[in-house]
């Protein structure tokens, strides 16, 4: 993993790249965080929702099911293509968008932001929380749930086959602290209110956790 910031384009691209084969190659990461958001999320039925890092929609229709609006952010064209064909709900709308730059929401206009699996591709979180901070409404909520920083330590990165060249792609991931998002989110005015990690039911003995969960309120 670089300490520099790879061009913010490599990242779309690559996802762009994975978007065909996302929904039906085997991870269990991806399935291990459909998981956490089901079980450990805040409540959101009937709730203005903001979703960054869409991806294929594979939480969106979830959201949707439950949320009275849900506004969901991707930067990768191709994956929110796929999350168009999958997920037709009257009160989702997809937005194409870089979530390091002002998003395209008012200020105190969302109760909940989720973000999932998408941090570990943002070198400064602080225009995140930041942004976080703006769009929600006194008393909303934010749930991250990402890749936990042990599983990042021990290598663990997003990653795919490229099924036309037959070339494993490394997806560009920069390494947070349990420490850089809870003081990440304190800088920007948030409170923690809950923290979480999460492994798979099959995994090895003594295997770090795979995932971790925040949750805090504005």
């Amino acid at each position: 993993m670089p300490g520099e910031p790879a061009p913010e384009r490599d990242v779309a691209n690559a996802y762009d790249r994975w978007a065909a084969t996302y929904d039906a190659d085997r991870n269990p990461t991806r399935d291990l965080d459909a998981d956490v958001m089901r079980r450990a999320g805040p409540a959101i039925v009937g709730l203005d929702v903001l979703e960054i890092g869409c991806g294929t929609g594979k939480n969106t229709r979830w959201l949707a099911g439950q949320a009275r609006s849900v506004i969901a952010l991707d930067f990768s064209s191709r994956m929110l293509e796929r999350a168009r064909e999958q997920v037709r709900s009257d009160n989702v709308r997809f937005v194409e968008h870089d979530v390091t730059k002002t998003w395209p929401i008012p200020a105190d206009a969302i109760d909940v932001v989720v973000a999932n699996l998408i941090l570990e591709h943002v070198f400064d979180l602080g225009p995140v929380f930041a942004e976080t901070a703006r769009v929600l409404r006194r008393g909303g909520h934010l749930f991250l749930c990402e890749l936990h920083p042990d599983r990042q330590r021990a290598g663990g990165q997003a990653e795919f086959l490229d099924r036309k060249t037959g070339v494993l792609v490394r997806v560009a991931a920069y390494r947070h602290t349990f420490a850089e998002f809870v003081n990440g989110g304190i800088a920007a005015g948030l409170t923690v209110r809950r923290v979480g990690e999460f492994i798979e039911p099959s995994a090895p003995p003594d295997t770090p956790p795979r995932l971790m969960s925040l949750l805090f309120a504005k």
